[in-house]
């Protein structure tokens, strides 16, 4: 029998077949391996194992046989999908009211203590209006959706459903140059990229695990997912009867998100050819058994490690975000606010984008925390000096359609942008710590800008030139 080692025949052997194949051989060379030795140990159990195990229906192979199929396999990706993104938007919605309302009440509380301790008008606006109810949107907005997704993306981790996900994407992503993993930690970038951007620990690979961390943005955040379900509930919801506004919403936000990751696909092959040349590395993915899910496991690893961890990053940055939209909002130069200096001179630039200049600052005034990018803007647009929430949709569409020119096209380049722009700063914070490197994060802060830019860009083109709007 020979032993492992440098000097074992069969590993000089393999190693000169290994380097004088191209890598499309290579994997199948592997795979052919990976097929025998499955089958010996098959082959070996099958000698031991009593007639009445063998007479017993193997349940997770027949479970497997349709989650796994090409046929089904991808619909049935996309319904759970569907109904995951469902939940959370339904259940989110009641939770997010009240914890709003508890915690704008603790607000005006807070003003009346500066209002008796006689505290300088500026120094309330700055730390109350300003600071405080930036924190109180993002907690706020993040926190019960937060508290409904990862709960049920552990519930799928621990029942074993999703490394049945990297399988079925893992061909994708491999013809791409990336490594299959990613799938696991692109799921994870729905309910937080920054959480998204942590998991990619899971690859082994250097160069893989950076294309994962880059790439994870173009997958939508229950930051962006409130701006992405507003509009196309306002919008294209609009355009439908009452009783199916929501099935109309959640059907336009599953287009966006197969965007966002046909958009991850395409951005990891480009860089798997340029920055980050280098054939993806094999694994080989075992499916585990189906087994009943643990609470305790899932609260803890969704409470504990995901929702109160990102949670106090986002803090972290929307507070200071909110002190310097404040200043903006209610530093006047000739009546007129620097907000409005800096939405006008943007504005030019943001008509070529499907845009206009209040909607571009909104977004970069909202780096620190994507929650905030919709308050910053109706606070623009109705000059108030605080961030403000619209009473119903009605309002809202009064305020965009009625009195700012909205269209169809430009919710939807709205849509796009937020989709596909840079980071939020909990995210940025987190690829600098997992990278390390002021190079990697930079480029995950101008990368998808890029692609963002170029898309809007280019869709505003097309639309002008058939005449649509």
């Amino acid at each position: 029998m020979y032993q492992v080692g440098s000097c074992n025949p069969l590993t000089k052997i393999l190693d000169e077949i290994n380097r004088d194949l191209p890598p499309e051989e290579k994997n199948a060379m592997r795979d052919r391996i990976v097929d025998g030795i499955y089958d010996s140990a098959e082959k070996i159990a099958g000698k031991v194992v009593s007639r009445e195990n063998r007479k017993q229906i193997n349940w997770d192979q027949k479970i497997d046989d349709i989650i796994t199929s090409r046929l089904l396999g991808f619909p049935l990706m996309l319904i759970l999908l569907g109904v995951v993104l469902w939940l959370t938007v339904t259940g989110a919605n009641y939770p997010s009211q009240v914890l709003a309302a508890a915690l704008f009440r603790l607000q005006d509380l807070l003003s009346g203590l500066f209002i008796q301790a006689g505290a300088p008008a500026w120094l309330h606006g700055l730390l109350v209006e300003g600071a405080y109810m930036s924190l109180a949107w993002v907690v706020s907005v993040m926190l019960p959706p937060m508290a409904i997704f990862f709960p049920l993306f552990t519930l799928l981790e621990d029942l074993g459903y999703l490394p049945r996900v990297a399988f079925n994407l893992d061909n994708f992503f491999r013809r791409a140059g990336a490594h299959g993993k990613q799938s696991l930690t692109m799921s994870m970038g729905f309910g937080c990229n920054a959480a998204g951007v942590i998991s990619c620990r899971i690859i082994e690979s250097p160069r893989e695990r950076l294309i994962a961390i880059l790439t994870n943005n173009f997958i939508p955040c229950n930051g962006r997912f409130p701006i992405l379900i507003t509009l196309s509930t306002v919008f294209m919801g609009g355009a439908v009867a009452a009783s199916c506004r929501s099935a109309a919403a959640t059907a336009v936000v599953v287009g966006l998100v197969l965007t966002g990751v046909i958009i991850t696909l395409l951005v990891s092959k480009l860089l798997s050819k340029t920055l980050l040349r280098g054939a993806p590395s094999f694994f080989i993915l075992e499916l585990p058994p189906y087994r009943r899910p643990q609470a305790g496991r899932i609260i803890i690893r969704s409470v504990l490690d995901r929702t109160l961890f990102v949670l106090g990053r986002a803090v972290v940055v929307a507070v200071p975000a909110g002190v310097a939209t404040w200043l903006l909002a209610n530093t006047f130069i000739d009546s007129s606010s620097l907000l409005c200096y800096a939405a006008g001179s943007l504005d030019a630039f943001a008509r070529h984008l499907g845009m206009d200049g209040f909607i571009l600052i909104a977004f970069i005034l909202g780096l620190p925390a994507n929650e905030i990018v919709l308050p910053i803007l109706l606070m623009g647009y109705i000059s108030s000096g605080t961030m403000v929430e619209p009473d119903s949709l009605a309002a809202l569409h009064n305020i965009l359609v009625g009195q700012h020119g909205w269209t169809w096209f430009t919710a939807l380049s709205v849509m796009l942008f937020s989709l596909l722009h840079y980071p939020c700063g909990t995210t940025l914070l987190t690829i600098f710590k997992e990278t390390r490197s002021l190079k990697w994060t930079l480029i995950a802060l101008l990368m998808p800008l890029s692609v963002a830019l170029l898309v809007t860009f280019a869709l505003t083109r097309a639309v002008r030139l058939l005449g649509l709007v």
